[in-house]
C-alpha cells in the first residue's frame, strides 16, 4: 500500500474508531467482544482500502456483522446475553451525578439490550449514528422497507420497555441516544 493510502487509512481509523466501537457494543452488549469485532473488521478492511468508494459505510457493515458473529461464538453461548450482571440490584445514590444522567444512561442501555439484535442495530444506525435509511439498509444487508420496519419495531419495543420502567422518553430519540450511549 502506498504511503498516502496508509496515511488516509490511519486518519480514517482515528476519526471512526469511537463510533465503530459504540456500534459494536450496542450490537453485542459486551465491550470486550466489541473491541474484538472492531479489530477484526479493521484487519479485513485494510487490504481493501484502496478499492472502496464509501469506506465508512463498508466499515460499519463489517463491524455490525462481526459483532453479531461475536455473540455466536461457542464460548459466548453459555453466558446469558444480559447486562443484568453489570448493573447492581440496589439503586446507587448519585452523589457525584446530582442530575441523574448516569442512572438514565444505565436504564436506556438496559432497555436497549432487551431490543432484538437486528432491530437494535437498525435503531442505532438510524438514530445514533445518523445514517440515512438507504445506508442503514445497506449495512444491515436488507432492502429499504425491511430497514424501515426494523427501525420502527425497534423504536416501538424501546418505547415499550422504557414506559414499563417509567422513564420519560419524549420521542426525540436522536438527542437522548447520543447522550445516553456516549
Amino acid at each position: 500500500m502506498k504511503a498516502a493510502d496508509e496515511q488516509a487509512f490511519r486518519e480514517f481509523v482515528t476519526s471512526q474508531m469511537a463510533s465503530l466501537r459504540k456500534l459494536a457494543y450496542v450490537t453485542c452488549g459486551d465491550w470486550h467482544a466489541a473491541e474484538d469485532a472492531v479489530a477484526n473488521s479493521l484487519i479485513k478492511l485494510y487490504p481493501r482500502w484502496r478499492k472502496l468508494d464509501r469506506p465508512d459505510l463498508y466499515a460499519k457493515t463489517m463491524v455490525y456483522r462481526a459483532a453479531v458473529d461475536e455473540t455466536r461464538r461457542p464460548w459466548r453461548r453459555g453466558r446469558e446475553r444480559s447486562i443484568g450482571h453489570a448493573i447492581p440490584d440496589v439503586p446507587i445514590d448519585n452523589l457525584s451525578d446530582p442530575n441523574g444522567v448516569t442512572d438514565e444512561r444505565l436504564r436506556i442501555r438496559a432497555a436497549l439490550d432487551a431490543v432484538p439484535t437486528r432491530q437494535r442495530a437498525a435503531v442505532v444506525l438510524r438514530h445514533y449514528l445518523g445514517l440515512s435509511l438507504e445506508d442503514t439498509a445497506q449495512v444491515l444487508g436488507c432492502n429499504v422497507g425491511t430497514a424501515k420496519s426494523q427501525t420502527s419495531r425497534g423504536l416501538a419495543k424501546l418505547r415499550e420497555l422504557l414506559a414499563a420502567e417509567q422513564i420519560n422518553f419524549n420521542g426525540d430519540e436522536t438527542e437522548e441516544w447520543r447522550n445516553a450511549i456516549a
